[in-house]
């Protein structure tokens, strides 16, 4: 097969969607790879390093897409290349359709496969091509929020761990899954006094066995959740249901009342965000305030560590681009449940059902498509 990867063009978008390592592994199985000039360049990988690993580096993104069988990128096509997707042409990266009705559209109207990380599944459950962007931005949105704390970045001036005869700050994490976890895991080790907050018991009790009496655990009712946000002086939303718009916990009400120079960090904001008063940041400006409490919803915070997250995230992508690329996307879904439930849009379809449902499409299942 003939796969391209094109350089990200995202705002601050420094990842990419294959390392040369990647490149070699796809070329070693007989594929042919094309890869745009500079694609990895900003975090050290050279077009030198892609032609020893067996690709053919390409002038500019029209010539990787026009030539190419499978598109392997990271962030969700922008709308210059959803125009130059075909029908028929395998789009492999993150999409997060539920709160992006023009995206989705141009995806439609394109005819291509176009098969989303964020909702591929596992063996065990859970998200595995999210996973480690979840790791990622979980750890990210302690640095970012105690950053924020900082007076001189809007907030209300506190250090999160504190210092002896002097409280640490309180971090509230909303959802205890993979982003929460990670999120916890770097508030504890600061120094912060931490609550985290989830419906799912079980797991509230694997965190209590795990950290004691170093963190508090909350069952998420309503008024737990109300009453841990007024308290807090950073919040961590991380809040997922797979493929569909993040629910919205924080409402504009309960920010009204939060502490003035708080700070909230909305990692669910590339589903539409769990704050009632989020919108996407960019890198570029990522804070924003509303009612004296600093928002950081920064669409693509992995991208700020893009070396580490592109590594992290080819781990993850390699074993389904390689199903992809030797059986043909019809075989590979029919092959691989879990494969099968990333395909979002295909052929002029809307293939997965929480898209469908937010974005108002007829939901066609996969497997009428194969």
């Amino acid at each position: 097969m003939r796969i391209g990867c094109p350089k990200e063009i995202k705002n601050h978008e420094y990842r990419v969607g294959l390392t040369p390592a990647s490149v070699h592994e796809l070329v070693q199985h007989g594929h042919q790879l094309m890869v745009q000039s500079g694609a990895g360049a900003a975090i050290g990988l050279s077009d030198e390093q892609y032609v020893a690993a067996g690709a053919e580096i390409a002038p500019d993104a029209a010539t990787v897409f026009a030539r190419s069988e499978m598109i392997v990128k990271v962030k969700e096509p922008q709308a210059q290349e959803c125009a130059m997707l075909r029908e028929g042409q395998i789009l492999y990266t993150y999409l997060h359709l539920a709160p992006d009705p023009e995206q989705t559209a141009a995806l439609v109207k394109s005819g291509a496969v176009c098969i989303a990380y964020e909702t591929i599944t596992g063996p065990g459950g859970g998200l595995p091509l999210l996973a480690p962007m979840s790791e990622v931005a979980g750890r990210m949105s302690i640095q970012a929020g105690a950053a924020h704390l900082e007076k001189s970045k809007g907030g209300m001036g506190v250090l999160l761990g504190g210092v002896p005869g002097v409280a640490p700050a309180h971090v509230v994490v909303i959802g205890a899954g993979v982003v929460g976890t990670h999120a916890l895991q770097m508030a504890v080790g600061m120094g912060a006094r931490v609550t985290v907050l989830d419906k799912n018991v079980d797991r509230l009790r694997q965190l209590d066995l795990v950290y004691g009496n170093r963190i508090s655990t909350l069952y998420s009712s309503a008024h737990a959740l109300e009453e841990a946000v007024l308290a807090a002086d950073l919040v961590i939303g991380g809040v997922l249901i797979p493929g569909a718009a993040a629910p919205k916990l924080v409402t504009r009400q309960m920010v009204s009342r939060m502490r003035k120079g708080a700070v909230v960090v909305d990692v669910a904001i590339d589903q539409g965000g769990c704050f009632e008063t989020s919108h996407a940041t960019t890198h570029a400006e990522p804070t924003f305030v509303v009612d004296g409490v600093v928002h950081y919803c920064v669409a693509n915070m992995p991208g700020a560590v893009a070396r580490t997250s592109t590594f992290a995230l080819n781990n993850a992508t390699i074993g389904h681009a390689l199903a992809l690329a030797d059986k043909g996307w019809r075989q590979a879904l029919k092959d691989s449940m879990h494969l099968k439930a990333g395909l979002n849009v295909a052929l002029g379809k809307v293939c997965y059902e929480a898209v469908a449902q937010s974005l108002g499409y007829a939901y066609v299942p996969a497997d009428s498509l194969l």
